[in-house]
């Protein structure tokens, strides 16, 4: 997709919640923030990154999509709008993050739903044409989260579950030194906050689940090596893929500014946004409900998430999207499909009939297409 002709950019939204971008359904990898590496818009879109925040002049130069923070004074909303809404590149306006959230006070709201409502009305005066996108903290009732829902189209929330034990008291992690504020304290939390969000959204909203790309310790002014905790190419890939399997329609990152060109949370996100462009196709599907079911054999441990998946269209076949929300491994057989291959591994799978078995380890990933 080029924008660098696009005379008007149509924007809408499926009954699913799938972004349709020029009447295509569209699965969003965005980015608040590029690495520090050379030329990097062309790498976030080789890469496979479809969505920048700011900068649409040089997004669209890019063929990516990009989205502008108004904030909520009037005046300055008028300004920003006026001077962006005719760019060709413009997805969506986002008037504040984390409007719920206030750090020790949860009993606060920040910014009230109903000055977020006002602020889009006032845009939508102005420009009608471009979506819009609201984050929420990984905190808050999902009725409080409801009340938001008026001042926005796209719904998402910020969750970043590797944190080294240990680590300094600082903004946006409570006295246990989680992010989060549910009992889940692994990264399979990210797949629980997912279904959150589609709790506060309902069924045709999108949501957006924006996911970690540094580490905690390097937004200290004064890094403790000891502490530095970037997230593996491993536990990137599993919570990209258990925010989709959980129905998710895009996924965005934050942090990836922070640290040393290079650094391994960088390296992590790509790789991963690498693999969710060669199935992109496939991501913007809807879900198909299948007959699939799951048989377990013991590992010597409890099971308590186990296996969760999602099945989207592929050409004439299926793809089986399947994470392990466990903290141990699994042993696992499923039935109901039939010629099935492993994706982006060099293995084959033993398949019985319509039935193969496979084993995960805890908080794996794994990618199968199979015919119908």
């Amino acid at each position: 997709m080029s924008l660098l002709l696009a005379a008007a950019l149509t924007l809408s939204i499926d009954s699913d919640g799938m972004v349709l971008v020029n009447g295509k359904r569209t699965f969003i990898v965005g980015a608040y923030s590029i690495p520090k590496v050379a030329e990097p818009l062309r790498t976030a879109r080789q890469a496979g990154f479809n969505l920048v925040h700011g900068a649409p002049d040089e997004a669209g130069k890019h063929g990516l999509l990009a989205w502008v923070t108004t904030g909520t004074e009037p005046a300055k909303v008028r300004q920003t709008v006026a001077a962006m809404k005719d760019k060709p590149a413009l997805a969506f306006w986002e008037i504040e993050d984390e409007p719920a959230f206030v750090w020790k006070k949860p009993r606060e709201l920040r910014t009230p739903p109903e000055k977020i409502v006002a602020t889009r009305r006032l845009i939508q005066s102005l420009d009608s044409r471009h979506l819009f996108y609201l984050n929420h903290a990984p905190a808050n009732l999902v009725s409080t989260l409801q009340r938001y829902n008026e001042g926005t189209d796209a719904v998402a929330t910020d969750v970043y579950p590797v944190i080294p034990r240990g680590i300094r008291n600082q903004y946006a992690l409570w006295p246990d030194g989680q992010q989060g504020d549910l009992l889940n304290e692994t990264i399979s939390q990210v797949g629980t906050y997912t279904a959150k969000m589609r709790r506060v959204a309902g069924p045709s909203k999108p949501v957006f689940m924006v996911l970690q790309g540094f580490a905690w310790e390097s937004i200290q002014k004064q890094i403790d090596p000891k502490m530095l905790a970037y997230p593996s190419a491993a536990q990137s890939r599993f919570m990209a893929y258990q925010a989709i399997v959980h129905g998710a329609n895009g996924v965005l990152y934050w942090g990836l500014h922070l640290g040393p060109p290079g650094n391994p949370a960088w390296q992590a996100v790509k790789s991963t946004v690498e693999e969710l462009k060669t199935i992109g196709p496939e991501l913007a599907e809807r879900a198909v409900q299948s007959n699939i079911a799951i048989e377990y054999f013991d590992t010597g441990h409890s099971l308590d998430r186990g296996v969760e998946f999602i099945v989207k269209p592929s050409g004439g076949g299926l793809l089986l999207i399947a994470t392990n929300a466990d903290k141990n491994p699994v042993d696992v057989e499923f039935r109901g499909l039939r010629n099935c291959e492993a994706r982006f591994e060099t293995r084959t799978l033993h398949q019985s009939g319509a039935a193969f078995r496979d084993s995960f380890e805890p908080f794996e990933a794994r990618v199968y297409r199979c015919s119908k």
